[in-house]
Formats: structure tokens, C-alpha cells, sequence
């Protein structure tokens, strides 16, 4: 089951909620958490627990559990985001309300712009008057946060916000009770440290919320209601209430309130939202149509075959967010990381405050404003969001596009890729042939009584070069029987009998007289054409032969591929000949022929000695080289069974999607890469100097030498906003 989780701060949250399902829970098996997406991906055991036991494990280790309803395509987490960028907006004004004029006035006083009253004691008295709201109303969220962190046995952001702030607050506390403490209170480091960091998480909460902005606009394509026809009277309806076999009146401008079959009507209609085509594509009774699609032209009357979470808008998007949800490779580095994070700058805040107390020689004060800095400037934070805020992008702009990953792993694989295969019927052509010759033999049987016969025989077959000849003989009038008995051959063709007439239809491996019209078999497969030998009662009788057109964009789409620096090969159970010649008109570096569907995925295991390889195609044939490639890429308009067994879907029938797949998968790696090197490195350069580093270097400026806590905590702050902001960048640059 999908559940949405608030109440996550950093990366270490994320773990004690998978630590308390996986160890905690008997009955889970499985727990992916994502930070970015504050959801959470859980496989269990259904007569072990139930879905409100694990909501209720998660809710005790002290985080809210939202759980969206699929049915309805309801946005609930996005609702949450909201309310949580509302309170997050709401403590941060009151934190400014109080924080800004007690910093004013602190920093009035240590610069002598007011007069002697300003170090009277009531002043002290005032600013903590000022600071308690910051520190327990505004902050409080730290201090709760803090709790269920330890009591869950980790140690998150919260623990060190909470430390740094209090430290300075009761230390100026300690101060204002007993003068023997020192002089100077720091009202104002606690309050600016709780309110700077509050400013960082609520702009890093508008900022992920862009993230899921493709998510958004899937779910806000859907219309809410729909125009139905029932009892032969006409009324609309919420899209809640459709049923499958409802007929649905879509006038122009409108769109399709579901998934369903033309009855009556012909239109264009823009599928561009979910394939990423600008074209409209021309549909008439019979073809089938996508929820949430817009009719240009004509009136159209559907009847409703998919509703609800069934729809392909619905699957899309349960589709986008699984992916979403998944944890990349790249993010394990992070995820370790930031296990053991926390308390190590625990430990080294401590060491600092002991250097510059005991060490170095100077006083309590100066050691623990050290020691405050560097507990606010560390930031798990940023290593929690590095690697899923960039894959929420990537994967929302494929989306767009019409290129749905499966999980985050397929779109890390992609940009590795060294090889890509292409299977011929479907991917590379249209996989709608055309009859282009009948050859006959020495037989007594004309050209059309070959083509009834063959078609006859083909009639049970689901294979499109025997609905190619299917097609011809409709299109030539031919009175066409069902055949007594039909088996088809995987990888050589059908047996069939019609008219008590044994009947053969295939390639060499099925028909095995090789000599039989072989010059004018050798002419027809040098022009890209499949020859489809014929035999009735095993005596060869004629020939049928077959063109598929090349689809548009497939020689683009093979000329990027090459820009990109790989090797593309063709393979294909048709015949060596017809598989040269459709590499050699589209650029293919090489061709693999008369490989059965078995043979296939040992193809592509052999490919993988020396690399990644990805395998597109888009039939049931495919399925087992999809499966073995590291990379499967389903073409959208083939079968189920292909896009599920793929990693990849592109939800148009077109290849050029496949490099630009790859284009995405390059720039979110690199993406993530600049992520994690800006939150490591931003952690390994501002510890130290928050810790004094810098110090001896008299000519820096004191502000790095002396690195004041309220600016280490815009600094923690800037952190995770920035890595949140140059993963919005990819929406814009792919």
C-alpha cells in the first residue's frame, strides 16, 4: 500500500520509520520511506496485519499517515503540503514579530547606538520575555520533533536545532539568574537560530511542493463530471458514477471523462497531455480513447470500458508515483551517511566546545557560541533531498513527455547505457503491413484463390503479417471461412486447415524447400519485403509478400542515438535479407535476424558482456528480452504484457522518445550529483569553520573567523533550499 507521512524533518526520519515497520511490525516485509515525497511505499502480509495496524506503528513512532484515496485520484498529500506550508508560514511571521526587534536591540546595545539604559537589568527581563514565544511556541516543533527521534533510538535535524537554540537560550537563562555565569545573554542567538531555520523549512516546503507539480497536473486533467446517456435520456453526472458500459456524449472542447470505444462520430483528438504528440490523431467508431483527452472537431459517443483507477490516466499516475517513491542507487551513499550523521556532529560540537573552553584558554561563552554553530550549521538535511527531489523532477517531466519510468533505478540505469535494441515489427516500422506481391508456382490455383485460402487460414491468427493478408483479401472481396483447425508456430508461421486442405503458411523453417521460387524469394527480401511461403497438403504452391513501412522518426530517433555514443542493433525473427535492408534505410549499426522469441533474451545476455543494454519493443514476443536487458523499454501502443514486464513505458509509438529518455536520465544524474556534492561539501567546508578553523588567519574577515551561530543558521537554512531549488531546474532544461 501508498501512504502519505508528514512530520518528517531530515533523512534520519525517514530511517526510524522504516526501522520501526521493518523491526517493529510483524507483517511488513518491505518499507521504502521517501523524504521528498513524505510517502511511503510498505509490501505486507495481509492475515499478519492489517493496513490501519501499520498506519497505527507508524503514528506511535510519532508521524502523521495520510491515506489518499486512488479511486477518486483525490490529492490528499498535496491538501497536507498546504496546511503545513500555512503553519510553517504562520510561526515564521510570529517568529519575525518577536525575533526582529529583540535582535535590534541586542545588537543596538553590543554596538553602543543607545544609551546606559539599555544595560539595565529589565532589559535582560525584556529580551527574554521576547525570545520565550520563539523558543516554545515557534520552536516548539523542534523540541517534539527532537523527542521522537531519540525515543525512536536515532538522532535527526531536530535534535540539533533543539540543542543549539537551547543552549543558548538557558545559558542566557543561567545568566539572568546568577551573574556568576557571565554578562552578556544570547536571547537573540536562540531566537534568530528558530527563526532563520523556520524561514529555511518553510521555503523548502513551497519548493517541494513544485516538485510534485507534474503529479498535480495529471490528477487536475481528469474533468469532474461527465455528460452520460442512460434510459435514452442525457445527464450529467460526477465522473464518480460512470460505470463501465456507460455511453458518454463528448461535444468539442470537451474531454474524455474516461477510457472508452467510439460507438458513433469522428473527431481529432489531442492526446499531447499524455503522450507528450502534438499532433492530434484522427479517431472514428471502433477506436479507442484516453481519459482526460481533449476533443478538437467533431462530436463523439463513447462507450466506457475503463473507469476509475483502471483508467491509463489513473495508472499513469499510480505509475509516476511509485517511481517517485523508489529509492535510487545513488541514494544508499546518502542514506548511510546521514545514519551516523547526527551524532557525530553532536560529538564534534561537544569536542569544540572543549578545544576553545579548556584547550585554547579562552572562556565558557566562547566555546559554547562555537559549539552552537556548529550544531546549527550541520545539515542532514540536505543529504536527504539531494537524490529524491531530483528523481520527483525527472520523473514528472517524463511524465509530461509521454516517458513513464518504472522506478528511480530504471532512470538511473538509462544514461549508463552502451548498447540499445531494437526489436523490427511495432518499434521500428508501423507493424501494419501492407500485401505487396503474390508469386505463384506450378500449381493449378489462381492469384486470388491463393489469397482466399491463405486468408482463410490466417483468419484465427493474431500475427500482423496475417492481418495483412486478411486485410488484402477483404479489401479484394474474397469470401473468406473460418479454418477447421488453427496452431500457430512461435517464430515460423501457422498450420491450418480450410476446406479439408492442409495448409501452411510461414518461413523456411516451417516450409522447408529452400529451392522453391528462391530467385524471386532472394529479389523480394532485398527490397525489405517478408516472403510468407504457402504450402497446401505440404506441396509449396506460391508466395506472399509483405512491406512494413518505416515509422516516422525512426531514423531521427536512430541519428540520436548514435549523437549520444551508442551502438544500436536490430533484432528480429524475420529474415536476414529483410532485416539488413530495414537497418541499412535507418542507420542501424548491425542486424540480429531469425531469432525466435526465446532466442531473444540469450541475444541480449550475450550484448551484456560488454555493457549496459537497454531492449525497446512493444509485443508478448518482447516480453522475455525486456525482462533480461538492464534497460527494458515498452513502446506504449504495444501489449500489457510487454509494458509490464518493461522498466520503462513511452506512451507513444514513437522512438525518438527513446533518447529523449536518455537525455532526461542524464541531466537528473547530473543533477543529483551536483546535490550531493553541494550537500558533502557544503557540510565538510562549514563545519570547521563554524568550529574555528579559520581563526588564526587574522586576514579574513571575523565573520568567518568567528562564525556567529545566527549565521550558520541561515546558512543550514540556504542548504536545503538550494539543493531543493536546482532540482526544480531540470523542468525547465529537458
Amino acid at each position: 500500500m501508498e501512504l502519505a507521512i508528514t512530520g518528517m524533518s531530515c533523512a534520519n526520519c525517514v530511517r526510524a520509520v522504516e526501522r520501526t515497520l521493518l523491526k517493529k511490525t510483524p507483517g511488513v516485509i518491505a518499507a521504502t520511506i521517501n523524504f521528498a515525497t513524505e510517502k511511503g511505499s510498505i509490501e505486507y502480509l495481509p492475515h499478519q496485519i492489517t493496513p490501519a495496524e501499520i498506519a497505527a506503528a507508524i503514528k506511535k513512532a510519532g508521524y502523521t499517515v495520510v491515506q489518499p484515496s486512488m479511486d477518486a485520484l483525490e490529492d490528499v498529500e498535496s491538501a497536507a503540503r498546504a496546511a503545513e506550508v500555512r503553519e510553517q508560514t504562520r510561526k515564521f511571521w510570529i517568529g519575525v514579530v518577536f525575533t526582529l526587534p529583540l535582535f535590534i536591540l541586542s545588537m543596538s546595545r553590543d554596538f553602543a547606538l543607545v544609551g546606559a539604559w539599555a544595560s539595565a537589568t529589565y532589559v535582560n527581563w525584556l529580551m527574554l520575555m521576547m525570545a520565550l514565544p520563539v523558543q516554545f511556541y515557534v520552536g516548539w516543533d523542534y523540541y517534539v520533533g527532537a523527542w521522537k527521534s531519540l525515543k525512536n533510538g536515532s538522532a535527526n535535524m531536530d535534535v540539533l536545532v533543539a540543542m543549539g537554540s537551547s543552549v543558548a537560550f538557558f545559558y542566557s537563562l543561567a545568566v539572568l539568574l546568577n551573574p556568576v555565569f557571565g554578562e552578556h545573554v544570547y536571547f537573540e542567538t536562540a531566537a534568530m537560530i528558530i527563526t532563520l531555520i523556520k524561514l529555511g523549512k518553510l521555503l523548502e516546503a513551497r519548493a517541494k511542493s513544485q516538485t510534485s507539480a507534474a503529479i498535480k497536473k495529471l490528477i487536475g486533467l481528469q474533468p469532474k463530471t461527465a455528460r452520460v446517456i442512460r434510459d435514452g435520456v442525457e445527464s450529467d453526472i460526477a465522473i464518480e458514477s460512470v460505470i463501465v458500459g456507460d455511453v458518454i456524449i463528448i461535444r468539442p472542447g470537451e474531454k474524455m471523462p474516461v477510457d472508452g470505444r467510439v460507438i458513433e462520430g469522428e473527431s481529432a483528438v489531442d492526446e499531447s497531455m499524455l503522450t507528450g504528440e502534438s499532433l492530434p490523431v484522427h479517431k472514428q467508431k471502433g477506436d479507442s480513447v484516453i481519459g482526460a483527452t481533449l476533443n478538437k472537431q467533431g462530436l463523439l459517443k463513447i462507450k466506457a470500458t475503463k473507469v476509475g483507477a483502471e483508467t491509463a490516466l489513473a495508472q499513469i499516475i499510480r505509475l509516476v508515483q511509485e517511481a517517485q517513491g523508489s529509492k535510487a542507487p545513488i541514494q544508499h551513499l546518502a542514506d548511510r551517511v546521514s545514519s551516523v550523521f547526527v551524532p557525530a556532529i553532536i560529538v564534534i560540537a561537544i569536542i569544540t566546545l572543549l578545544i576553545w573552553w579548556l584547550g585554547v584558554g579562552t572562556d565558557f561563552t566562547t566555546g559554547m557560541i562555537r559549539m552552537v554553530a556548529v550544531l546549527v550549521i550541520a545539515c542532514p538535511c540536505a543529504l536527504g533531498l539531494a537524490t529524491p527531489t531530483a528523481i520527483m523532477v525527472g520523473t514528472g517531466k517524463g511524465a509530461t513527455q509521454g516517458i513513464l519510468f518504472k522506478n528511480s533505478e530504471a532512470l538511473e540505469q538509462a544514461h549508463q547505457l552502451n548498447t540499445i535494441v531494437l526489436d523490427k515489427t511495432g518499434t521500428i516500422t508501423t507493424g501494419q503491413p501492407r500485401v505487396t506481391d503474390i508469386i505463384l508456382g506450378q500449381t493449378e490455383f489462381d492469384e486470388n484463390e491463393i489469397l482466399r485460402l491463405a486468408a482463410s487460414a490466417e483468419r484465427g491468427s493474431e500475427h500482423p503479417l496475417g492481418e495483412a493478408i486478411v486485410q488484402t483479401a477483404l479489401e479484394r472481396h474474397l469470401s473468406l471461412i473460418e479454418p477447421q483447425k488453427f496452431e500457430a508456430i512461435s517464430g515460423k508461421g501457422i498450420l491450418a486447415t480450410v476446406e479439408n486442405q492442409q495448409m501452411a503458411l510461414g518461413n523456411q523453417q516451417l516450409i522447408e524447400k529452400t529451392e522453391f521460387l528462391q530467385s524471386e524469394i532472394n529479389r523480394l527480401q532485398a527490397e525489405a519485403k517478408t516472403v510468407i511461403r504457402v504450402a497446401i497438403d505440404n506441396q509449396p504452391v506460391g508466395l506472399i509478400a509483405v512491406a512494413d513501412t518505416i515509422k516516422e522518426g525512426s531514423k531521427e530517433a536512430v541519428a540520436e542515438m548514435h549523437h549520444l555514443g551508442l551502438q544500436v542493433i536490430l533484432l528480429t525473427g524475420d529474415n536476414q535479407a529483410t532485416a539488413e535492408a530495414i537497418a541499412k534505410e535507418v542507420g542501424i549499426d548491425r542486424a540480429l535476424a531469425g531469432v525466435l522469441p526465446d532466442g531473444k533474451a540469450n541475444e541480449i545476455k550475450e550484448l551484456q558482456k560488454t555493457g549496459l543494454v537497454a531492449m525497446v519493443g512493444d509485443g508478448i514476443n518482447d516480453a522475455p528480452a525486456l525482462a533480461q536487458a538492464d534497460v527494458g523499454i515498452a513502446i506504449g501502443t504495444g501489449t500489457d504484457v510487454a509494458m509490464e514486464t518493461a522498466d520503462l513505458t513511452l506512451m507513444r509509438g514513437d522512438l525518438r522518445a527513446v533518447p529523449q529518455a536518455i537525455i532526461l536520465s542524464t541531466a537528473t544524474m547530473r543533477i543529483i550529483k551536483q546535490n550531493l556534492l553541494w550537500a558533502f561539501g557544503y557540510n565538510i567546508l562549514l563545519v570547521p569553520i563554524a568550529m574555528g578553523a579559520l581563526y588564526p588567519f587574522e586576514s579574513l574577515p571575523m565573520m568567518l573567523r568567528f562564525l556567529h551561530p545566527a549565521l550558520a543558521a541561515g546558512a543550514m537554512a540556504f542548504s536545503s533550499v538550494s539543493v531543493v531549488m536546482n532540482s526544480l531546474r531540470l523542468r525547465k532544461r529537458v
